[in-house]
C-alpha cells in the first residue's frame, strides 16, 4: 500500500496559513514505514488470546508513549498481561523488524530539499534511544539533515504526547517560537500535542487511519509527496 502510495505522489498547491520557518517531523508512520512492524509484533501477541489489533484501536494508541499505549491496549482488549510484559515481548520481536525499515514515501526528497534551502528541521518522536537508534541505524545519512532529534525518553519531557511537551523542547532546542514551527504528523495524538503547543500542523495518515481523526490538522494531505517548501511557507 506504501509503495503504491510512492507512485502516485504529486505536488498539491494547498499552503499554509502563515509561513513557517522550522520544521518538526514525528518518526513513526512518518518518516519510516514502521507502523506495519507495531501492528504484526501487537497482532501476534493479542492473537493467542484471540484478540484482533485494528485501527479502531490503533488509531487511539498511535504517537503516544509506549507504556501509555501499552495500558491502553490491555485494557481495550481485556489482555490476561500486564502492560509492561506485552512491551517485553513486543521490544524482544523489534530487534529484527526495526532495522529493516524504509522511509516513507517522499520523506527523503522532502526532508532534503529543506536542508537544500537551510531550512532548521528537527524530530520529535515517542520513540526511546534504543529504538530510535535499531530504526534509522541504515539511515544515518539521511538523518543528519535534522539539527536535532528529541525522543520520548529525554529526561525533560514530563508528559507525553498528547501534551505539547515533546514539541515545546523541540522548539526551545532549535531556538525559535513555537508560532514559527510546522508540525508534520500522522496521528491524532501529535495532533493534538502540536495545537497545544500554539504550532501549525499538517497531518499525513497512514494508510488504515481514519483522515477524520486528524480534522484539527491544518492541512490533511496523502503523502509527504504532496508537500515541498512552498507548501510549508519555507520556500521563499
Amino acid at each position: 500500500m506504501v509503495a503504491a502510495r510512492a507512485a502516485a505522489c504529486k505536488r498539491n498547491r494547498m499552503r499554509l496559513a502563515r509561513p513557517a520557518t522550522h520544521v518538526i517531523f514525528d518518526l513513526d508512520g512518518l518518516l519510516l514505514d514502521t507502523e506495519r512492524f507495531y501492528t504484526e509484533a501487537t497482532q501476534q501477541i493479542v492473537g493467542r488470546y484471540g484478540k484482533v489489533f485494528d485501527w479502531s484501536i490503533k488509531s487511539s494508541m498511535v504517537g503516544r508513549p509506549a507504556i501509555d499505549s501499552a495500558r491502553y491496549l490491555v485494557e481495550t482488549l481485556a489482555l490476561p498481561i500486564a502492560p509492561e510484559e506485552y512491551l517485553r515481548e513486543r521490544e524482544g520481536m523489534f530487534e529484527t523488524l526495526m532495522p529493516t525499515a524504509e522511509p516513507m514515501p517522499g520523506a527523503v526528497e522532502l526532508t532534503r530539499s529543506l536542508a537544500a534551502r537551510g531550512v532548521p528541521q528537527a524530530v520529535a518522536t515517542s520513540t526511546g534511544r534504543r529504538l530510535f537508534d535499531l530504526k534509522t541505524q541504515r539511515h544515518g545519512a539521511w538523518f543528519a539533515v535534522f539539527a536535532k532529534v528529541i525522543l520520548g525518553d529525554d529526561p525533560r519531557i514530563l508528559h507525553g504526547k498528547p501534551a505539547p511537551d515533546i514539541f515545546l523542547l523541540a522548539a526551545d532546542d532549535l531556538r525559535v517560537a513555537p508560532a514559527n514551527c510546522v508540525v508534520l504528523e500522522d496521528a491524532p495524538s501529535g495532533v493534538a500535542a502540536a495545537r497545544a503547543a500554539g504550532m501549525q500542523v499538517i497531518a499525513v495518515p497512514y494508510p488504515g487511519m481514519d483522515p477524520a481523526k486528524l480534522a484539527a490538522a491544518d492541512l490533511v494531505v496523502g503523502s509527504l509527496c504532496d508537500l515541498d517548501p512552498a507548501t510549508l511557507g519555507t520556500g521563499r
